[in-house]
């Protein structure tokens, strides 16, 4: 089979000819850019600037002789710029990013993001491997009709300003990559909306808002939902069929438990994420939905809504274990993820812990789940190279000797 043929197969619950991989195939199964750096360097290949595929994560878009190097089956589809440059990092690993990307490095170690207006909207601290948001604009609202002021901002959400590639770029690029690849193409479309009710109003405050005040909270969200169904028309329209899955994302697990009750999920978020997924369905394409935590109790609304597979498979978290995940929802849903813990494993600082958790979480998989291999979210920024090729290579032994 072709890598888009492996994974595909897996998204529609039939076995491929073995368990297709993904390193880098999306923003949240990707390698931060401290560790690519390392990995090409173990991998002997040449050096070069990195290619930042998510400017708050610090994470790489993977280039060809990385990706053929691991055998990875998955291709990104990401948003781009018109124009780039180099942002040589205070940790020391020069970035492709951005020409809009208007960062500064300050004398205490830090990094500030200025938006066009020269408002600092993201901040690396001291030290810090990641962004962080700053400022939350929305969170002076007290009434659904003060949104009126802030259509282009909802209009550009999920989609930075500084990714000012014209949508034909876009699309022209998207179908000459498809073109290109045997592997399975994700269009890296996000579309979240708890995170971006996070983001406008503040996390605490938007929790709040889904449970006293309704009216606000769904006034954002239709206005939110109404900018993405467009945007989507749009891709749809440009695009054609130069892709084979949607990569979608919102949050709503911690470690121990659902951010908002299934009952809340199901009146606040449901209707939106419903109607996307249909639409996206609809044009024939495969949907992955990425949800950090303990999310079980919310796969059945996944499922309902039409959702191929899960992603990340946070094992660690409570209610994950991909036996009982297996057991409960195998036959309707696929897996995206969950083959290596990144908490605490991953990062050992022996190769041994690294394989002896991928044989475990195979194994709690199981032989008949439908498993697209990746690690738990990306590869940090801890990680040596040699535990990824470890668990690459563990994978590949344990697929080949089943």
């Amino acid at each position: 089979m072709t890598g888009r043929e492996r994974v595909l197969s897996v998204l529609n619950r039939r076995t491929p000819d073995t368990v297709p991989l993904d390193i880098g195939g999306t923003d949240c199964s990707s390698v931060h850019v401290l560790p690519y750096q390392r990995l090409r360097a173990t991998l002997r290949l040449p050096e070069k600037p990195v290619l930042c595929a998510c400017l708050t994560q610090l994470i790489a878009e993977l280039d060809a002789d990385a990706k053929d190097a691991l055998g990875v089956d998955v291709e990104p589809l990401f948003y781009a710029p018109r124009e780039t440059k180099i942002w040589n990092t205070p940790f020391g690993v020069p970035l492709v990013v951005p020409k809009k990307f208007n960062v500064q490095d300050l004398p205490d170690g830090s990094s500030d993001v200025r938006d066009a207006e020269g408002r600092v909207v993201s901040r690396r601290a001291a030290g810090a491997y990641y962004f962080d948001p700053v400022g939350t604009p929305l969170a002076h609202l007290t009434v659904a009709d003060e949104l009126a002021g802030y259509d282009a901002m909802f209009e550009r959400w999920d989609y930075s300003a500084v990714y000012d590639e014209p949508l034909a770029d876009l699309a022209a690029r998207a179908r000459a990559k498809y073109r290109a690849t045997e592997r399975a193409v994700v269009a890296q479309w996000q579309l979240h909306y708890m995170q971006a009710g996070m983001f406008m109003r503040g996390y605490e405050q938007f929790l709040v808002d889904l449970m006293v005040d309704k009216p606000l909270a769904r006034a954002m969200l239709d206005k939110l939902h109404a900018a993405y169904l467009k945007r989507m028309d749009a891709f749809f329209a440009a695009f054609g069929d130069a892709f084979d899955i949607v990569f979608l994302c919102d949050d709503l697990g911690t470690q121990l438990s659902g951010l908002i009750s299934p009952e809340l999920y199901r009146e606040m978020l449901y209707p939106c994420f419903a109607e996307v997924i249909a639409r996206i369905k609809a044009h024939g394409k495969k949907v992955i939905m990425h949800s950090c935590g303990a999310v079980a109790e919310f796969v059945p609304f996944f499922i309902e809504m039409g959702v191929d597979a899960l992603n990340p498979v946070q094992v660690s978290a409570n209610g994950m274990n991909p036996r009982d995940l297996v057991r409960q929802f195998g036959k309707d849903i696929a897996f995206w993820g969950g083959g290596c813990n990144t908490q605490g494993a991953l990062n050992a600082r022996d190769t041994d812990t690294v394989r002896r958790d991928v044989r475990q979480r195979l194994d709690e998989f199981g032989p008949g789940a439908h498993l697209v291999f990746t690690q738990v979210h990306n590869i940090q920024y801890d990680v040596p190279p040699e535990n990824i090729l470890a668990m690459v290579d563990e994978l590949r032994k344990q697929t080949q000797s089943a």
